[in-house]
């Protein structure tokens, strides 16, 4: 509880602090809204339109800005809602918040709720994959179809942050801490790791920084200690599609067999691609947007009612 308590409390004077920068940057786009959540507000945005609704999560330091161009590509198609976890990028956590897979499936929930929808394909990745088979566990009829990015079994995630996270995150407060005043250089650094060899970061570091010069957070100590506490039961899809991204350039994962999140969903359909990292909605946009767009249409039955009409 402490540990969550320092954690907003940094995420919220960091807003405090840059106020004026902030308040100019993070309001100023069209279409970006606040939504209470039981977690604090989360930092939306909505291309409204009519069609599947698709909601996509960043993966932080990734923000809603990252996605800026994919929600633009697929707009005319469809209802895109993108919206920060609450912990990164304008989306302060509350004090109770401890990135637990039943708060995180609360937020998702409350956010879909706010906005009425009814059913929606959740298209999220890497930590954040779980809080969307969370939500299908707990509401099936709510999620037409899960589309996953670099999103493994939990006990394959439980060895990457082992391998790739230092240790000094995992111990409550002291973690909050250490990653806070690190936070640039751990958010700016992690690209290196995440993107293919040769690849040009310099258009996700450049977003990632402005948002955290505009006091935007990056809360990994404690996403990284939520989730170490889960044992990986609760995440039984049922029949709930599921396809995974697996972008195979991702340096970060080398070791982590993309084929371990069968141990979770069985049926999930595993789509790797060779020249993409830690990030194929986003770096791979010219082939990832039809294929979700495809499975969107067909898991949410608009492919059945167009032939009909």
């Amino acid at each position: 509880m402490l540990a969550s308590v320092v954690d907003s409390w940094l995420a919220s004077w960091a807003w405090r602090l840059h106020a004026g920068a902030g308040a100019r940057a993070r309001p100023a786009a069209s279409g970006f809204s606040y939504v209470e959540t039981p977690a604090g507000k989360v930092r939306c945005i909505d291309s409204g339109g009519k069609g599947p609704v698709v909601v996509f999560v960043p993966d932080g330091p990734n923000v809603v800005e990252h996605y800026q161009e994919l929600i633009a590509r697929m707009a005319s198609s469809c209802r895109v809602i993108c919206f920060d976890m609450p912990g990164f990028g304008f989306s302060i956590p509350g004090p109770r918040y401890a990135h637990s897979l039943d708060q995180g499936a609360a937020v998702v929930m409350a956010v879909l709720d706010h906005f009425g929808i009814e059913k929606a394909t959740l298209a999220f990745s890497c930590a954040n994959g779980f809080y969307a088979l969370r939500v299908a566990a707990l509401a099936p009829a709510r999620v037409c179809g899960l589309v996953l990015s670099q999103t493994p079994s939990l006990e394959a995630m439980h060895a990457w942050t082992a391998r790739i996270v230092p240790g000094v995150l995992r111990i409550p407060v002291v973690g909050q801490l250490f990653g806070w005043l690190f936070r640039e250089k751990a958010a700016l650094g992690w690209y290196r790791a995440a993107l293919p060899r040769g690849a040009d970061a310099k258009p996700f570091r450049d977003t990632a920084r402005s948002a955290l010069h505009c006091g935007g957070c990056f809360s990994l100590a404690g996403v990284v200690q939520g989730l170490l506490k889960e044992p990986g039961t609760g995440l039984d899809v049922g029949g709930v599609p599921c396809t995974l991204f697996w972008g195979k350039g991702d340096r970060s994962h080398a070791p982590t067999d993309p084929y371990s999140l069968l141990a979770l969903v069985p049926h999930a359909e595993v789509i790797e691609l060779d020249d993409c990292g830690h990030f194929p909605d986003l770096e791979g946009k010219e082939r990832y947007v039809p294929l979700l767009m495809a499975r969107a249409d067909r898991w949410s039955g608009r492919e059945i009612n167009a032939f009909q009409s």
